[in-house]
Parts: structure tokens; sequence; C-alpha cells
């Protein structure tokens, strides 16, 4: 997805005009007399001035203040958000519909941004993940990149690979996809039910996260409970397998720490077994599943 053409022109009308007060302000290149001849300068030179722009944010208030081409209120409000940039190095995990997914690289967040003129797979190329430094800037309740965007050649191994993939979905596990700024961690998050079956997603998650499981579960017995049942569900998918393969079907089982302890044709028969060899408090731990015939 990209801006309309209205909306193109108006950030590009905006954003040249504050980075050449920016110029003026500051001495991070030699002087240009006219924002004409700051348009036509190289993109290293813009670069290099956006960056000292990003060093001296109160430039934008300053710039707001001073209005020297007469920018409308509305126009000024987006001035302002800018204030709310984030500077930094992001992978460029997805093309989607709406947007593409900007994953940063110093947290875990995802970012959902919004091409300027031109639509950001067409600028960066189609094979993901891509490692680019960018600036993203709100713009009329989306984000957008500023379109002076570095990218590095680096090599992304299989491991990396995962890595990176385990980070956006923690982020959006954590945050959902970002689509507006100013971003407020504040907001609630999830709940610890969902942050345990989160950390029980995959061996992966399970290995990385286990303090966090661990920590949990013995705070709480309805979250002993609820990693017991998720950890009997991935259980129980190794053994229907290996049931059918010697020829079982039509039965319930209940597992409890990776063991089948009972089994029986029914499951009214299995939970009377339960209670006949599990202590009452453990009872509700077991998770019972079902094999059907095929």
């Amino acid at each position: 997805m990209r801006l309309s053409e209205k909306d193109r022109k108006l950030f590009h009308q905006l954003h040249l005009t504050l980075l050449f007060y920016a110029s003026q302000q500051t001495e991070a290149v030699e002087h240009v007399s006219t924002l004409e001849e700051f348009i036509c300068s190289s993109v290293e030179t813009k670069n290099t001035i956006r960056d000292a722009l990003c060093e001296n944010a109160h430039l934008i208030d300053s710039f707001v203040a001073e209005n020297p081409l007469h920018f409308s209120a509305g126009e000024l409000d987006i001035l302002r958000d800018w204030k709310h940039f984030i500077k930094g190095r992001f992978f460029v995990m997805r093309y989607l519909k709406k947007y593409t997914v900007f994953l940063e690289e110093s947290q875990p967040r995802a970012y959902g941004v919004v091409g300027l003129s031109d639509e950001i797979e067409d600028m960066l190329g189609p094979r993901l993940p891509i490692y680019i430094e960018a600036v993203l800037l709100p713009f009329r309740g989306q984000i957008v990149c500023d379109g002076l965007v570095t990218t590095y050649s680096v090599y992304l191994g299989p491991g990396m690979r995962r890595s990176l993939n385990d980070a956006y979905q923690e982020a959006k596990f954590r945050h959902g996809v970002i689509t507006s700024l100013p971003f407020s961690p504040d907001k609630a998050g999830p709940s610890d039910a969902d942050r345990l079956k989160f950390y029980l997603k995959s061996k992966g998650n399970r290995e990385r996260y286990w303090e966090e499981i661990e920590n949990l579960v013995n705070k709480d017995s309805c979250l002993l409970i609820l990693y017991h049942q998720e950890m009997g569900k991935i259980d129980a998918r190794a053994f229907k397998k290996r049931l059918r393969e010697i020829g079982l079907k039509k039965a319930w089982f209940a597992v409890l720490e990776g063991m089948i302890i009972a089994s029986a044709s029914t499951k009214d028969e299995v939970k009377r077994i339960l209670q006949d060899i599990l202590p009452a408090e453990k009872q509700e731990l077991a998770y019972l599943f079902q094999l059907r015939g095929r």
C-alpha cells in the first residue's frame, strides 16, 4: 500500500521544507541557499540533514512556531506529530496488503509501514528479510517511511531467519503490528494465561522462555493446570500417531507429564480411573484425548 497522490505531495512538501529549515539551523552540511536548490541536492545530503534533525528534534517545534511558509493549522499538526519519529535499524519481514512489516532490531516491535510514491516492495525488492536503516514518521493516522532508506547486505542463515521469525511472532503477540505513532507500551498487554500459551506454543519458545514459564506456573494454580493441559495437547499429537501405528482406535487416553497414565473405551471410564489412581489435586492436570477410528 502507498499514499494517495494528494497525500504524497503534501508529505514531500512538508518534509523537504522541514529538512531545508534544519539545513539552515545546523552545520551538518554546507548551507544551500534556496529550498529549490535543496530539493535538487543529493540523497546523501538529505540523509545527513535528516540525521541531524533527528538529533535536534527541538527544531521541529521551532519550525512550527516560525511557520515560514504559512502552513495551515492541520499541516502544522502533522509536523508536530513528527516529534514521535522512530529512527533505527529494522528487518523488513512481510509485504502485506495494507502495509509492509518493519521489525525493530533493538526491541520486539513490529510496525505496519505504508509506502510514499512507490510500493515498498518495488523500492526494496521481493527477497525478505531485508536489513535497513530508516526513519518512521506518523502521517494522518498511518506510519510512513521518509524514503531515505539505507540497505545493508547481510547474510541471514537459517538460524538467524528462525530467530527473526521468533522475534516477529513475539512482537505481534506483545503489541500486535503497530500502525500509528506515538505508540504507548503502557497499554494493557496480554494476560498471564495468554502469555503462558504463547511461551508453550513451540519447542523454541519453550526453551527460550523456560524461566518465565516456571515463574508463571509457580505463582498461580490455575496457570499450573493450563500448563499441563497445553503440554498434554502437544504430547497427545505424538501419542496419536504412535497409537495408530500399532493399530489402536476408538479409545480415550489420559496423559500427564509426557506419559499415558490411563486408557479406556469411554471418556467417563478414563475419569473414573484417574479418580482411583491420582491424588485429587492432580486430577485436573491430566489431559484427556480421544483416538478416533479411521
